[in-house]
């Protein structure tokens, strides 16, 4: 009978797969073999049901305010990971991450590098649009972190490159201001972790691109695995 159980819950997770993947087309040709989900199957549902728990999240009063939850897109499956801060009006418009002129810029970013949204994940630390787009307050940041880091679980990526003096803040448990934590490489969840600039400030002060291209070099140095300098590990303080 325990068989039996175990051979049902396995064919619903599947079938559960086959849904997000395919919406109503079921593809019923496999064997009892491959009911077992392959480790990047399991990733998907994982962030899948994650992402509809919260959807339904009440645990800051950002919630009142927003028209979408802002939870991430991606590839769940790739290697690289990228934090923003919060989502901001066209974000909380479309449900989406950078798609407003801060994310053209990004994409521009990332296109110099060889990354598109294709190849990595995105999103941000907090889910929700802080008003007006301020910096979002501490119990906003305590709120959404948890959520932050069982992405950061799902994913297990080998690197992240962070966006912003908040995003900085909050991974780092630190103050310091964000120059102050550029140009460096981090060992942070297993990662190899660059922070640099949000593009958004980028728009606000050009004089920051040139710290900002120093800084994605660095890390595409890392993804490509040609990086050979110091790495300030913070897994094992």
């Amino acid at each position: 009978m325990d068989a039996f159980i175990d051979l049902l819950e396995k064919t619903k997770d599947l079938l559960a797969v086959q849904q997000q993947l395919y919406g109503d087309r079921i593809f019923v040709d496999f064997s009892a073999e491959q009911l077992a989900l392959s480790s990047s199957e399991h990733t998907f549902l994982s962030m899948i049901d994650l992402s509809n728990k919260v959807s339904t999240c009440h645990k800051c009063p950002l919630a009142k305010m927003r028209r979408h939850v802002v939870f991430g897109e991606g590839d769940v499956n790739s290697d690289i990971l990228l934090i923003g801060e919060a989502p901001g009006f066209h974000e909380d418009q479309r449900g989406k991450p950078f798609v407003g002129e801060a994310g053209q810029l990004l994409d521009k970013i990332l296109a110099a590098i060889n990354l598109n949204r294709k190849n990595l994940y995105i999103t941000n630390v907090l889910k929700c649009r802080p008003p007006k787009n301020r910096d979002p307050e501490p119990y906003e940041r305590a709120a959404c972190f948890p959520i932050l880091q069982k992405q950061i679980e799902i994913i297990k990526p080998k690197y992240i490159l962070v966006l912003g003096r908040i995003a900085a803040h909050v991974l780092l448990n630190t103050s310091r201001p964000l120059s102050n934590l550029r140009n460096r490489v981090y060992r942070k969840y297993g990662a190899l972790m660059v922070i640099t600039y949000h593009p958004a400030a980028l728009l606000r002060n050009a004089n920051l691109k040139r710290d900002t291209w120093e800084d994605v070099q660095v890390f595409q140095k890392c993804f490509s695995g040609t990086y050979n300098g110091d790495v300030i590990d913070l897994d094992n303080l």
